[in-house]
């Protein structure tokens, strides 16, 4: 069964404009946590413009459940990876100027540094997965240099949804255009679990659009936090996560049936710790 991740990287954007100390992250997760959240997720970025270092070190220590760190392959980035030791880190690209995380890691031309930062990130017992677009070159790139999953880009998905264009109800135009986005991602986790990749998803996923990806068997994990945090401004972010989990649980295709890929990540993660421990 597919299940939640969240996001807290806004709540340090929140308190980061005005330079304090409040709202914590730190406290963000554990309300997150107690609202049943599989894992939380952070993007520690080079300009440190809203998850910073402390934030880090504190989650390590106080998160209970899967710590997911996002990051690029900067060196100084991958080594306070190795540092920190989250549970899993997720490679992703990273530009100054962006907004928020634009497309995804191209694997395939830097296939030799990921590799290398694979490597490293495994010999600390730490789990790899990166974002990437639902493309064949991309998904062959990552199972090569030996990631252990990918999280497919939803932004696309999310940009032709109904809940981005404004409007209730997609026409049919804009119905083709979701149905051809959500095909790519089913064919993308296809072309993953033949290369015994464990698939997760994430970027632009909402309330109003998560019903779509949620149905798609096979998706292990989402990643999910601009929607989540915004909708935690009017109801508290513990109701805004539960809400969400609500809904990925209502959409699923199977609640009685552990998934492949649940399957597949405990394999992996067993498999790791025994290497580690030998």
């Amino acid at each position: 069964m597919a299940v939640l991740n969240v996001n807290i990287d806004h709540v340090a954007t929140v308190r980061q404009a005005r330079m304090t100390d409040e709202p914590d992250p730190v406290w963000a997760a554990a309300e997150c946590e107690l609202a049943g959240a599989n894992g939380i997720t952070i993007h520690l970025r080079q300009d440190r413009r809203h998850i910073c270092d402390r934030d880090v070190r504190l989650l390590k220590e106080t998160v209970a459940c899967k710590l997911n760190l996002e990051m690029c392959m900067a060196e100084p980035i991958v080594k306070i990876a190795e540092e920190i030791k989250p549970d899993q880190v997720t490679l992703v690209p990273e530009k100054r100027a962006e907004l928020t995380t634009e497309g995804g890691l191209d694997c395939a031309k830097y296939k030799r540094r990921l590799a290398e930062v694979v490597k490293r990130m495994h010999k600390k017992g730490i789990l790899v997965s990166t974002f990437i677009a639902p493309d064949r070159e991309q998904i062959i790139a990552s199972a090569q240099t030996g990631c252990d999953a990918i999280e497919l880009h939803t932004g696309m998905y999310a940009n032709a949804s109904p809940a981005t264009l404004g409007s209730a109800k997609p026409a049919d135009g804009g119905q083709r255009a979701i149905n051809k986005r959500l095909s790519e991602l089913e064919c993308g986790r296809d072309l993953a679990m033949e290369n015994k990749l464990v698939v997760h998803a994430g970027h632009g996923l909402t309330y109003r659009n998560i019903a779509g990806v949620a149905r798609i068997k096979d998706l292990c994990e989402f990643n999910i936090g601009h929607s989540i945090i915004a909708r935690a401004v009017f109801v508290g972010i513990r109701q805004a996560t539960a809400e969400m989990i609500k809904l990925i649980d209502k959409y699923r295709i199977d609640d009685f049936r552990l998934s492949n890929a649940d399957c597949q990540l405990k394999l992996q993660i067993a498999n790791r710790k025994s290497k580690i421990e030998n």
